[in-house]
């Protein structure tokens, strides 16, 4: 083979490959305070639409991170905010005793700020912002969606929903949810409430049960052994097609 037809292929390959994108920590106001976390931009230049990425109960590790860095590659501005600031748990009763001492006041502060840090920036769309949380942060993916009306979409990944009928009705994002039918909390009783509830209200909603599936499935270190790959993938593949729609338009 020709030197020339080698340099060809070798260009072919490097195109191919994704490429890699910015990141780096940053702080912004929280209230009186100042909240913290990972931001990842896409190599394209923007004004892109923008991902805030809320972390499960043991804190903003390296999944997570893997995840800001997914949809950054999907070519949006993720920010995985640290609502632990700075704690990480890999035991279960730590992750437990972060969770259950985490302010709520705090964590919305900290997402809701998070919203208008990400909608200050230049290179993000202000007004195609959206969230994704797995477990707690599913549940907060939720109630950021109940806070702030300009939240333009919302994904939920095994997060408790909302159940009071003024949270319902303050939701004004399209929510993609991925639940397991084998989880208890939330059970799929409790998903099909929320789901029956949020299209009583006529939201925009598109919920999926995984048969078989538990809690935290989406993770592939999912500590109990609990990690479904077909469901996984198809979850992302959801999400990913979710947030184009709402977030790319």
């Amino acid at each position: 083979m020709s030197i020339k037809k080698l340099a060809l292929l070798a260009l072919a390959a490097l195109v191919a490959l994704p490429v890699a994108a910015a990141e780096e920590m940053v702080k912004f106001k929280s209230g009186a305070d100042q909240g913290s976390g990972l931001l990842v931009t896409p190599a394209a230049k923007g004004p892109s639409p923008a991902v805030i990425v809320i972390q499960e109960w043991w804190g903003l590790n390296d999944w997570v991170k893997d995840q800001a860095r997914a949809l950054a590659k999907e070519g949006y501005v993720a920010l995985a905010v640290d609502l632990y600031r700075g704690k990480l748990a890999t035991k279960q009763e730590d992750a437990h005793q972060y969770m259950m001492g985490l302010p709520d006041e705090r964590a919305m502060s900290d997402l809701k700020d998070a919203f208008a840090f990400l909608a200050g920036r230049a290179d993000v769309r202000k007004d195609r912002i959206g969230s994704i949380g797995w477990c707690m942060g599913g549940k907060y993916s939720l109630k950021l969606a109940v806070a702030e009306p300009k939240l333009a979409a919302a994904v939920v990944y095994y997060g408790a929903p909302p159940t009071q009928a003024a949270d319902i009705a303050a939701i004004k994002a399209p929510i993609l949810g991925n639940f397991g039918g084998a989880d208890e909390g939330p059970s799929p009783d409790q998903v099909k409430a929320f789901e029956a509830a949020l299209k009583a209200a006529g939201k925009s909603a598109d919920i999926k049960i995984y048969e078989g599936a538990g809690h935290a499935f989406a993770n592939v270190n999912n500590p109990w052994g609990g990690y479904r790959e077909p469901a996984a993938k198809d979850a992302w593949a959801r999400t990913t097609a979710f947030f184009s729609a709402q977030l790319k338009k």
